[in-house]
């Protein structure tokens, strides 16, 4: 069904950007060369006096502009109109972007805004969570996604999204997991340059594209104790191993302007690091895009004591290299001052302002200001079917079957009744999730419904609420108890409540809320079979179902059409593929348990049972519940023939390692195989296991493909303890299997001096 379902989607010429069919309906980006628009900065540049430099430096929120009368709506198309404003967020649709235009076209220079707004996982049109596209390891779906998600938004009048997040997310317990692509470093950057080619297309300026953000630089995804807005506290080795190559992959993509954090790194805060803005980002990486700040995170820089006022904060923040002030004021009641008093350069106020020009000049705004605000087009866009087809495919390759005992999934024709039970069963709010800009439920299909279409007349569906996602009310129970004694199969769908993850949703607790594992234990004392579906935007942790359940199907937050993807994957319609993105562990205190950051230590765990002055718990596993990139099929896969293709490797050389993929079941299906590189003697010491390459293979019954991982020295590479990027002589063990604990094949190679 893979590719039965996918070939609508060419035929429809919803393809990535840049490939022929897209290319065809695109519109012709401005053929200005970077020399031309480099002129034209300079030449408006000249023109402008301080003040109004300063106002291109400034950012505010849209929310009462667009609403009711107000004296804070006044005073900001005062400042529009007067050029003291070089952006705004949270102005959306065509009408009120034209209206809000129009007033910065009647500031002296006529400098058009930049419309932002934080498109994450789709504009009308809600796809899964980013964690759960990540789960996908399907590179193409992703950038198709946020394409569709560009391609609406640009149709809104918007030019530039706050994403995507790329921060490596380890500690479940913090909210914003769901925001970015889990816990590796090497998938990590692979999806950040998908979804940047995603928003942006190969060029700037396309009406079906708009600006990227690469956020939150650097290290957000590390707070201490998993807090959000918290301190992060980091080696050096870690920072540029872990944290920082997503960053890097999206700088390399050509990612129009990076966001700094919120937390501080090693005790500087983020919005005033200059080692980060300053020396990295803008100095080795020589970025040309700008730097826009968190929400009034510059000026956090006093409440985090580092600046003693906002006029400090301004100083040390334009110093350090954030070139937009976040609704904080902080730049339009300072930075003036600040450069008359010789605190500030002008060269840095020139050197942001010429950064936010260069990308209003390549999205073509100088030359129709209303480029992206066209009703006609909103309309269409917004009313495309492809749209909402892309959402249902990328649904299905983000779930992940993590148990199904017996092949309880797929659910057959053959059933004469089922029992749909849980507070998430006819959920339409939930199944969108956090950080989505369409909250209209009528555009939302629930499981309920879904299932409703799927199963056709012949099989009843039967429904019980049983309990709320939160709360100790069991009234539900015997209801839930009494449908279920009636069907032949209980699907339960249970999870967390859309605002439970999400920013400043850090938990304590992430176990399954309330009393949903409760009602679970009724359910399965009826001995009817049960396979649940868990809603979620992060890790959860449900002992008893993983237990007992027959069959778990983890579908994160789905989206516009998680009900009729999930349709798709219980009746078999769709094989599911999907690899869990980041671990899930057995319980909080297990964390951090990311598969990447385990260790051999000085005493090693050898045996379970001998856990005795070992690094290991008296009271649970080391091992997690659930292992990255575990996800089961409805078909199985076997590995054979694994060869290398020498056993030594020279700088320069590559090393070719081989084997056999076979699909040993009885239905189409994809499977995602990892390898895995070990380095066990080294001047640091290294994890256990570290993902290094991967590939989705699609497989008929009895169908065997041959998969080649290439090996040269730069992915034996590491930064030591003197920060320098090297690859040490010596064995490496090389493992390639299913799962990062389900290793099938492994051998070795050394790399010679």
């Amino acid at each position: 069904m893979t590719r039965l379902f996918y070939k609508p989607l060419l035929l429809m010429g919803l393809l990535l950007p840049g490939t022929t069919a897209l290319a065809q309906t695109k519109t012709a980006a401005p053929t200005a060369t970077n020399a031309s628009i480099e002129q034209r900065v300079a030449a408006l540049l000249a023109q402008m006096t301080l003040e109004e430099k300063v106002g291109q430096l400034n950012q505010y929120s849209g929310r009462e502009v667009t609403g009711p009368a107000s004296d804070r709506k006044n005073t900001l198309l005062t400042s529009i109109s007067s050029g003291k404003v070089g952006s705004m967020l949270n102005v959306k649709g065509v009408k009120d972007t034209r209206e809000i235009q129009a007033e910065a076209l009647k500031s002296r220079l006529k400098i058009p805004l930049l419309f932002s707004l934080d498109v994450i996982h789709g504009y009308q049109t809600t796809f899964p969570i980013p964690l759960g596209e990540a789960a996908s390891w399907d590179l193409d779906a992703i950038r198709l996604g946020a394409h569709v998600a560009a391609k609406e938004a640009a149709a809104s009048g918007i030019h530039w999204t706050f994403a995507p997040m790329v921060d490596i997310g380890r500690d479940p317990r913090w909210g914003r997991v769901m925001e970015g692509a889990g816990e590796d470093t090497y998938l990590g950057s692979l999806i950040a340059k998908a979804r940047v080619l995603g928003f942006q297309g190969e060029k700037l300026g396309g009406t079906d594209a708009v600006l990227a953000c690469a956020k939150h630089f650097a290290a957000y995804g590390a707070p201490i104790g998993g807090r959000d807005y918290n301190a992060v506290d980091l080696s050096p080795q870690q920072l540029w191993e872990t944290y920082l190559p997503p960053f890097k992959a999206a700088a390399d993509a050509g990612v129009a302007t990076f966001m700094n954090s919120f937390n501080a790194l090693n005790g500087i805060p983020a919005t005033g690091n200059s080692y980060l803005q300053r020396d990295i980002l803008k100095g080795q990486w020589q970025y040309p895009g700008f730097v826009v700040s968190d929400w009034a995170s510059i000026a956090e820089l006093v409440n985090w004591g580092y600046a003693t006022d906002k006029k400090e904060a301004a100083q040390q923040a334009i110093t350090a290299g954030s070139d937009m002030d976040m609704e904080s004021d902080t730049y339009s009641q300072n930075l003036a001052q600040l450069v008359k008093d010789g605190k500030v350069k002008m060269d840095l106020v020139d050197d942001a302002v010429r950064r936010i020009l260069h990308k209003k000049f390549e999205l073509g705004l100088f030359e129709d200001p209303y480029r992206f605000s066209d009703e006609k087009r909103e309309k269409q866009v917004l009313a495309d079917p492809q749209n909402r087809a892309a959402a249902r495919q990328m649904a299905q390759k983000s779930m992940v079957l993590l148990k199904n005992e017996k092949a309880t999934l797929p659910l057959t024709k053959q059933l004469r009744s089922i029992a749909l039970i849980g507070p998430i069963a006819k959920a339409k709010r939930d199944l969108n999730g956090s950080w989505t800009v369409d909250t209209d439920t009528t555009r939302i299909t629930s499981l309920y419904d879904g299932l409703r279409q799927r199963a056709g007349k012949t099989t009843q569906l039967l429904y019980a609420k049983g309990c709320a996602v939160e709360g100790d009310s069991r009234a539900g129970f015997d209801q839930a108890v009494a449908t279920a004694q009636k069907a032949d199969i209980v699907v339960m769908a249970v999870g967390e409540g859309w605002n439970m993850s999400g920013e400043a949703k850090s938990r304590t607790d992430i176990h399954l809320p309330g009393v949903q594992e409760e009602l679970f234990k009724a359910l399965r004392a009826t001995g009817k079979p049960v396979a649940v579906v868990v809603f979620g935007g992060r890790p959860l942790i449900f002992d008893a179902i993983a237990d007992q359940a027959d069959a778990v199907l983890f579908a994160w937050w789905p989206g516009s059409e998680g009900g009729t993807a999930l349709a798709d994957v219980l009746y078999g319609d769709y094989n599911p593929a999907g690899k869990l993105p980041i671990t899930f562990p057995r319980n909080v205190g297990q964390i951090p348990i990311a598969y990447n950051q385990q260790y051999n230590t000085g005493r090693p765990l050898i045996k379970v049972s001998e856990t005795r002055y070992r690094s290991a718990y008296i009271d649970a596993p080391a091992t997690p519940r659930y292992a990255f990139g575990h996800g089961l099929s409805y078909t199985s896969f076997k590995y054979s023939d694994f060869k290398i293709s020498r056993s030594q490797l020279k700088a320069g050389e590559t090393v070719q390692v081989s084997f056999t993929l076979t699909n040993t079941g009885k239905v189409i299906g994809e499977e995602i195989a990892q390898l895995y590189l070990r380095d066990p003697v080294a001047s640091v010491v290294r994890p256990l296991k570290e993902l290094k390459d991967f590939r989705k293979i699609s497989l008929k019954p009895g169908e065997s493909k041959t998969i080649t991982f290439p090996i040269d020295k730069d992915k034996l590479a590491f930064y030591n303890s003197k920060l320098e990027w090297v690859a040490e002589p010596g064995k490496f063990n090389l493992m390639v299997g299913s799962a990062s604990d389900d290793i099938r094949l492994e051998g070795t190679v050394d790399l010679l001096p």
